[in-house]
Formats: C-alpha cells, sequence, structure tokens
C-alpha cells in the first residue's frame, strides 16, 4: 500500500488530502457540540473543499452543452441539501462520491505514461569511420545514410545498416523476442537494437536514426498507448438517461402540486429537494467500483495483476487472443528434444557434444551442456569454425560438432542430413566418422495446449499467433497447440500491423513477454504481459500481468472477470431498485430525508458484502494451491519500473 501511496500522481495526492480535510471537517462540524453558526460553516467549507472539482466540472460542462451528467446530478443534489438545510447530509454525499471516484481514478493504470525500461535499446553512441580509419564517437543522430560505423563486440547497434566488413553472431532477442542468436557476414542486413555479441563489424548506414528500427519502436510504443482510450466507467453512461430523469421527477414534484391542486409551494419544493437528495448515486458509485476492486483483488490472489478495473471489462469483450510465442507459449529456452546416434549410445553422443561446448556462451551450447550433467570438465581444445560449428582435439582425435555445412566441409564418412524437424539440429562426427544428430528446440509449456482449448470454449472466436521466428518452426508449434493462425520472421511494427488488421474485426488481447512486444501491447486492446520472465517494459506496458508465467492464468483472468461482471450487474439492479423505490414514497411524503439516507446505507452494505463473495470464495481457491515463488520478483519489477 505504501508503494501505492508513493506512485500516485501530484493529482491524486492534491485529491487524497482534500478529502481527508473535508472529512476532518465534516466530523468537527456534525458532531462536535459548537454553535450553530460555527458548525454550519465547517460544514459549508468542507462542502467546498470536497466538492468544488465537482462543482467546477458540473459548470465547464453546461457551457459546452453537456447539461445532464454525474457531476451536474451531484452539484444539483448536493445544492439542494444545503438549501433545506442538510448540511451535513450533503458534504457526506460529495465525500462519498470523491473518495469512490478517487480510488477508480486509482485502479486504471495511465496507458500514456513513458515506458522507461525501452529506453535501454536506445544506443547512446555510434562509432563513426573517419578517414585513414580512425574512429570518432559520435550520437547516433549525428551519422548520415553512407557513412560507415564500427560496432565492437557488446556493443549496440546504433543504425540500421549492411555488413560490409566483419562478421558476429547479434543477439536479435529485443527485436524478434528469439534466442537463437543471428550468424552476419558482408552483404547482411542488420538492424538497430541487436547486440554485436563477438566479433568486429563494419557497417555502412542505411538509414537515418530517425527512421532507424530502434527509434520506430519507440514511436510505435508512444503513439500505440495514445490510441488507446480509457472505457467508459458505469456511472458515466447511466447518467446520461437517469440525471435528466430525476431532475425531471424532481421538478415535476415542485411544480404540479402547487399549481394543479393549490397545494403549498413550501412543502413540495421540500420533497422535490429530497428527490434530489435521495436520487444521488451513492450506492452506485460504491457498488460498482466496489465490484471490480473485489475482482481485481481476487485476480491478485490467482496470480495476475489487473491494473484497472476497465480491462475487467475490455477481457469480457475480447473475442481475439493474439500470442507471441516465444517465452509466451514456448518455455523460451533451448533444450534437448531428440537424441539420434549413429554409432554408440544416446548418452554417449551427448557426451561428446557437450565436452566439445563446455566452454561456449552460445545458448544451444548450454542447452547442450546442461543435458549431459558433465561432472566436470574435460580437457578439450576447441576452435570455433565461425558459422559452422566447433572443432576440437579430443583423447587426440578430431571431433566435430555443428551444422551441415562443417560436415561437408569435413567430409565427415556417413553423414547424411537428419530429416526437417522443428529446432536446431546438431550434427556431431569423431575421427571423421559421423556418430548422429541431436535436435535442440524450445519446448512449448505444459499448459499452453489447454490454454487455447479452454479460450475457445470460453467464447474466443480466434486465436492467432505472431512470431520472429522461422515459418517452419511457428507452423509446427500452432499445429500442436491448436492455434487458427499463425504470421512468421516478423518485426514488433509487423506484429502491431497485424493486431491493428484484427481490430478493425472485433476486440484483441495480445499476450507477450519480451521488449520487442511492448509497441504492440500498448496498442491492442488488451495487453497481457508474463510476469516472472517478462521484461519490466513488457510489464510496464500490459493492462493485466500473469506473474507466474502460465498462459492458463489468462482462462482463470476472463472467468474472474465474468464474475465480476456480474457482481456489478446485481449491485447495479439492487441500487436501483432501492433506489427508485425510495424516490418513489419520497414524492408522496411518505420517506423522509434520513430515512432514505439509512435506507441507501443498508444498499451500500449489501452490495458489499455481495462483491466480498468474490474475494472469499477466491481466497479459499488460492490456499489450496502451491504458491508461486515467481510472484514476489514480478511485484518487486513493478515496484520499481518507473
Amino acid at each position: 500500500m505504501m508503494n501505492k501511496i508513493s506512485n500516485l500522481t501530484a493529482a491524486q495526492r492534491r485529491q487524497a488530502k482534500l478529502a481527508l480535510l473535508a472529512g476532518l471537517l465534516l466530523v468537527l462540524g456534525a458532531f462536535l457540540p459548537l454553535p450553530s453558526l460555527v458548525s454550519d460553516s465547517l460544514l459549508v467549507l468542507a462542502y467546498l473543499v470536497a466538492g468544488y472539482d465537482v462543482l467546477a466540472a458540473a459548470v465547464k460542462n453546461i457551457r459546452q452543452g453537456q447539461l445532464f451528467d454525474e457531476n451536474f446530478l451531484m452539484a444539483i443534489a448536493t445544492i439542494g441539501a444545503l438549501l433545506i438545510g442538510e448540511f451535513a447530509e450533503a458534504v457526506a454525499v460529495m465525500l462519498f462520491y470523491k473518495v469512490g471516484d478517487f480510488f477508480q481514478d486509482l485502479a486504471v493504470e495511465n496507458s500514456k505514461q513513458s515506458i522507461s525500461a525501452l529506453l535501454q535499446l536506445r544506443p547512446d553512441y555510434a562509432n563513426l569511420v573517419l578517414a585513414h580509419g580512425k574512429i570518432n564517437q559520435v550520437k547516433p543522430e549525428a551519422v548520415a545514410v553512407g557513412d560507415l560505423i564500427q560496432v565492437k563486440p557488446g556493443e549496440k547497434v546504433p543504425l540500421d545498416g549492411v555488413v560490409e566488413d566483419g562478421q558476429s553472431y547479434l543477439d536479435t532477442a529485443a527485436l524478434t523476442g528469439e534466442s537463437k542468436p543471428a550468424f552476419v557476414t558482408p552483404g547482411t542486413t542488420v538492424l538497430s537494437g541487436t547486440v554485436n555479441q563477438s566479433g568486429v563489424l563494419q557497417l555502412r548506414v542505411t538509414k537515418a536514426y530517425g527512421e532507424s528500427t530502434v527509434a520506430k519502436i519507440l514511436k510505435l510504443v508512444q503513439s500505440a498507448s495514445e490510441q488507446k482510450t480509457r472505457v467508459e466507467n458505469f456511472i458515466t453512461r447511466f447518467s446520461r438517461v437517469y440525471t435528466p430523469a430525476v431532475v425531471g421527477l424532481a421538478a415535476l414534484v415542485a411544480l404540479i402540486p402547487p399549481l394543479a391542486f393549490q397545494a403549498g409551494w413550501t412543502t413540495w419544493i421540500y420533497r422535490a429537494l429530497s428527490v434530489l437528495v435521495i436520487s444521488c448515486p451513492c450506492a452506485l458509485v460504491i457498488s460498482v467500483p466496489l465490484a471490480y476492486f473485489s475482482g481485481i483483488g481476487a485476480a491478485s490472489r490467482r496470480g495476475v495483476l489487473v491494473k484497472g478495473s476497465n480491462y475487467l471489462d475490455v477481457l469480457n469483450q475480447v473475442d481475439t487472443v493474439v500470442f507471441d510465442k516465444t517465452g509466451t507459449l514456448t518455455r523460451g529456452r533451448f533444450s534437448v528434444s531428440d537424441l539420434a546416434p549413429v554409432t554408440g549410445s544416446a548418452a554417449d553422443l551427448l557426451h561428446l557434444a557437450a565436452v566439445t561446448e563446455q566452454k561456449s556462451p552460445h545458448p544451444i551450447a548450454k542447452a547442450l551442456v546442461d543435458a549431459a550433467n558433465l561432472p566436470a570438465e574435460e580437457p578439450v581444445t576447441p576452435e570455433e569454425i565461425v558459422g559452422q560449428g566447433v572443432a576440437a582435439i579430443y583423447h587426440g582425435q578430431e571431433l566435430l560438432v555443428g551444422n551441415a555445412k562443417l560436415m561437408t566441409a569435413r567430409q565427415v564418412t556417413g553423414f547424411a542430413p537428419a530429416p526437417a524437424a522443428v529446432g536446431t539440429v546438431v550434427y556431431v562426427a569423431l575421427a571423421g566418422k559421423y556418430q548422429g544428430h541431436i535436435l535442440v528446440a524450445d519446448t512449448v509449456k505444459p499448459d499452453a495446449k489447454a490454454t487455447i482449448a479452454g479460450l475457445k470454449a470460453a467464447g474466443i472466436k480466434q486465436t492467432v499467433m505472431l512470431t520472429g521466428d522461422n515459418q517452419v518452426t511457428a507452423e509446427a508449434v500452432a499445429a500442436e497447440l491448436g492455434i487458427d493462425k499463425v504470421y512468421a520472421e516478423l518485426l514488433p511494427a509487423d506484429k502491431l500491423t497485424i493486431v491493428k488488421q484484427l481490430q478493425a474485426k472485433g476486440k484483441v488481447a495480445f499476450v507477450g513477454d519480451g521488449l520487442n512486444d511492448t509497441p504492440v501491447l500498448a496498442g491492442s486492446d488488451l495487453g497481457i504481459a508474463m510476469g516472472a520472465l517478462g521484461s519490466d517494459a513488457a510489464i510496464e506496458a500490459a493492462d493485466l500481468v500473469l506473474m507466474n508465467d502460465e498462459p492458463s492464468a489468462i482462462l482463470t483472468a476472463r472467468r474472474l472477470a465474468a464474475k465480476t461482471r456480474q457482481i456489478a450487474h446485481q449491485n447495479i439492479a439492487l441500487a436501483l431498485v432501492i433506489k427508485l423505490g425510495c424516490l418513489a414514497l419520497a414524492a408522496i411524503g411518505v420517506v423522509n430525508l434520513w430515512e432514505a439516507v439509512f435506507a441507501d446505507v443498508g444498499v451500500t452494505l449489501l452490495a458489499v458484502f455481495n462483491a466480498l463473495r468474490l474475494v472469499t470464495s477466491e481466497k479459499r481457491a488460492k490456499n489450496n494451491q502451491r504458491p508461486k515463488a515467481d510472484a514476489a520478483a514480478t511485484v518487486g519489477k513493478l515496484a520499481t519500473a518507473k
């Protein structure tokens, strides 16, 4: 809670301080034995402190021709209470409304805030190659198209370009989300935002910084966030009908009896003002956000962070769910998926590969070493053959581990290419003889297939997968999981374009985990991020965060969203029935103001108990589950990703 208070905006802190001040003045004026003039003055001051923003908004909207909104209703009803001498009631009603509005605003994430973690993708400098080979470090904006730049190992590629000299592995995860490094040689196009892992590269710049890939990603996130509109809250929509209706009813109560039946003006004006006070949507103001806050709390207990009540509404409306592949539907980590020895055992084949790769930082090499579980580092003399693999001397014999090019180049006896498969094939040869191949692949998460099936059963019309991986692998994963459509070999801009096309046909939720997913997370109707392993940028850009990284948590979130909506509708119906009943009785003088207030408080309590049903039931369900160790780490990210 302290973290949330410290993260309030200046406007939210001001609103909270004014509410506390108004509450203090209300207590002093209503409950202390003070002279009438003093207590009334304190209550009027409390009313102005609590209701200034509402009164100002009502006046502004009236000038703009927007007469009947909740601000107008709150203004006219509470001013009516002041006119009939119910000062304490006027203050309490206004304060009640402002507190509800404060918590509603606190729950809704501001989608336009900057994504600070994304700035790590922005290059700080470029090594400009001058005449005679001299290097001058300059800002990327200062480099022109056609200039030559140098990128050393460990540095970010600052601008898009083509390799003129050198060869290296590039970490492209920031752009494609894929963990497998890309090997580049002279003539290869290189995108800004990637990281050089090994050799020195010289690039001929093809795009100015403003048009580079990294700059476009930053622009995409900003523009996508600006295009996302906040879902109108229930009170605003409802008041368009409710407010003119009750104002009209109050006018009829005040005018018709005196004009038509010569009844006393004072009596009927009093009753009309009572109608206005009773018509204040106090119970509605509490019951609707309370139901959503309960839904948000219940979701957090089940490992789903919902950043605002409006996102629960959107989750109910989503009919298409789009997934990133790596790290979302798959584990995002390479592992050995198949061993095919030609001579010897599978364990021997894996051991030979792991011994050769034991010092390599490459993700595939790490997967081989982890799978083999080497007892101790064995002495070998590995030599990397760029773009092909590794050669080593093992017990006096040549040991080759690499791709088909390496086997062919070294004329390995008995070598035959493996059949097409999903993943990366690693071939092994010892003393010039083919030993077999190992398939290394990214495996799908255990609950991914059930999640897709569950979404379809829950009414989702279409599931889509977007990935920067190759078409063959993408189609194989989609077929395994039962996904309807798949788009492969994409960049972040491509993903956002596809999501925008899907949005033309309905509400779209996008599920991703990487820095490269931030533009589409921000641009979709509902962004869902993997929290435990996801990047800080993805977590901050998303509207929902799955703290345990399990896709099946989406099913839990959708179920809770539906239950939340059901409880909200129940609370609304309950509040309206009692409210309209009190209005009718007040109009004929059967119910006075304070009796109606007590009825309103009763409705609020019933709404509280109804909403707590959701929290209580989910708390019991959560206690029956194994706690997730990654949740605390995710909360830490959320607290610091600012």
